[in-house]
């Protein structure tokens, strides 16, 4: 988070009452429709990167029937029978070599296609893998389709320093902190945006009390004015076994400044991933800085994932996001009015101001059930525009990056993570959101798709620390569903009332995720997710849950994580 900078823009848009309305542009195109069937065949590797240590590997094939223009999608003249009886022949090849074949079905998701890494040297650069399909169709000549992909096979680097994308899932993988021996394992990042000058430089405990926090990274926010202390600090988390997520954002776009730095790093055991611009659509950083940034970290290091945050609903989002392998988004909508901007004395639209939280929407007319109750919304029905900032913002946002990361053919080599407010009694934001807040944006981030919470920023109050805390020492019961390419895949949304919900199913178990955006109670039933409350474990609650064999009833503002079995 930052505040617009001598810039008279924010997000393209002029904010300042003197200046008019003027179209930022930057808008994220929407795909044309197709009248006809299109296979949209994508492959990727399994793992980014795989090393020399590793035997075997393995491709991912998509082969969904869409009726609309993405990333090489091209028209499939079909059969007439049901799609999910057609096939495709599918083969691997690597310089003219086959790597491995398989029959898949259309409309297959990660489908997995195994083959040996024997024989592929280890190198700095990717190979090109080749993966062609062919469909038989009836009385027709076979359609052929292709895709490409880029298979890193990286030496072992000396330190053993390397986080994994697994491409399945989303998920980091990563050896353990503390640099001993361990394998490769999911690691989901939960832990602060921290200021390092004036509080972590200054009380080294501080990293032993986010480790027993529960706390998995920790981001040190520059500057790093004295840097025996941030090496200190560095030392201390590994030590105690938390991964650092390093960030450049007030260099990243010095070549010489960010080659120093990787240089320094890119060996620690404890580095999880870099971490480049920050909001950088905010403040209308070159649109080429990102990947500039991101070709060079990879050409010097290429054992860790590039991260950034992006503040803008949709402003040249592709250019920006081209240069990460994880786009964070920080929708803060709690205490500041949404439509109308307190520090600028202008009215927000998609055209014009900033209200801290851009393009975000107001909860709906006469929904009395979601205003806060230290509002300062006047008596009566609630109008339109209120400036109350709807929980489902952060639904939208997470949801909108996963859409377009689909539109770019960029689903499965980027994750989004979310950012949830932690802040407040500062420029536009009248006060802090409470603990229980905190957790409902955060699960709201989680229900859509985001695999990290990233919170700015600590220092924070006390509420908040002890609910991030206590959802932090939760996730072990909720990740496995998270990180499981099966269960991964079966992610479903639904809502109730003002209860947002997904479930991940992995065999007999299911996650039910649950957050309540209202400030009343409200009820949800077994029925709408068509199961029964057998087995019912709760682990993790935040407010008031109750649970009976009919469904649960969550407090105002409350949330749940309930593990359903058999």
């Amino acid at each position: 988070m930052k505040p617009p900078t001598a810039s008279l823009h924010r997000c393209g848009k002029n904010y300042m009452s003197s200046l008019p309305p003027m179209p930022p542009g930057g808008n994220f195109p929407i795909p044309a429709e197709s009248n006809d069937p299109l296979l949209a065949f994508q492959c990727v590797p399994a793992i980014r990167p795989y090393l020399a240590e590793d035997t075997s590997a393995a491709v991912l094939i998509d082969s969904a029937i869409v009726y609309y223009e993405i990333a090489n999608a091209r028209t499939i003249y079909l059969d007439s029978g049901p799609v999910s009886e057609d096939e495709l022949e599918v083969s691997i090849n690597l310089d003219g070599n086959t790597l491995g074949t398989a029959t898949i079905p259309l409309n297959a998701t990660a489908y997995e296609i195994p083959f040996s890494l024997q024989g592929i040297q280890p190198q700095t650069s990717p190979y090109n893998l080749s993966c062609e399909a062919t469909y038989n169709s009836m009385g027709q000549t076979p359609q052929a389709f292709s895709a490409t992909a880029s298979l890193y096979v990286l030496p072992n680097p000396p330190s053993g320093a390397v986080t994994k994308m697994d491409y399945r899932s989303g998920a980091l993988l990563a050896r353990p902190a503390t640099g001993g021996s361990g394998n490769f394992e999911p690691v989901f990042p939960i832990g602060f945006y921290t200021q390092f000058d004036g509080h972590l430089s200054t009380d080294l405990s501080l990293v032993d009390e986010l480790k027993a926090q529960g706390f998995t990274i920790i981001h040190p926010v520059p500057t790093f004015s004295n840097m025996t202390a941030f090496l200190d600090v560095v030392d201390r988390m590994q030590e105690v076994g938390l991964y650092l997520m390093y960030d450049m954002r007030l260099t990243y776009m010095n070549s010489s400044s960010v080659t120093e730095q990787v240089n320094a790093l890119k060996h620690r055991p404890n580095l999880l991933l870099w971490y480049t611009a920050d909001e950088p659509d905010g403040t209308s950083d070159p649109l080429s800085a990102t990947i500039n940034a991101y070709d060079l970290i990879h050409d010097l290091d290429g054992y860790h994932p590039v991260s950034l945050v992006l503040n803008c609903q949709d402003y040249y989002w592709t250019n920006y996001t081209a240069g990460a392998d994880i786009v964070m988004q920080d929708t803060y909508m709690i205490g500041n009015n949404v439509s109308f901007s307190s520090e600028w004395d202008t009215v927000c639209t998609p055209d014009y101001g900033d209200c801290g939280c851009d393009n975000c929407v107001s909860i709906p007319a006469g929904d009395s059930q979601a205003v806060p109750p230290n509002s300062t919304l006047p008596p009566g029905p609630v109008p339109a525009n209120s400036g109350i900032g709807s929980y489902f913002n952060i639904a939208d946002r997470v949801s909108s990056f996963k859409n377009r990361l689909e539109v770019m053919g960029w689903q499965r080599t980027k994750a989004v993570w979310t950012v949830p407010q932690a802040f407040g009694e500062s420029q536009y934001w009248t006060r802090l959101p409470t603990g229980e807040e905190w957790v409902v944006q955060s699960i709201m981030g989680i229900n859509h798709g985001a695999l990290g919470v990233v919170p700015w920023v600590d220092p924070t109050s006390d509420d908040i620390k002890a609910s991030v805390s206590a959802f932090a020492k939760s996730l072990p019961n909720i990740t496995p569903f998270l990180f499981d390419a099966q269960s991964a895949l079966s992610r479903t949304n639904y809502v109730v009332g003002g209860i947002d919900v997904a479930t991940w199913t992995n065999g007999l178990r299911t996650l039910v995720l649950a957050a309540n955006t209202n400030y009343v109670n409200e009820t949800f039933s077994w029925n709408e997710i068509g199961r029964t409350g057998v087995g019912l474990t709760v682990v993790f609650r935040s407010g008031s849950l109750e649970t009976t064999s009919d469904g649960f009833t969550l407090g105002p503002v409350s949330s749940g994580a309930l593990v359903l079995s058999g």
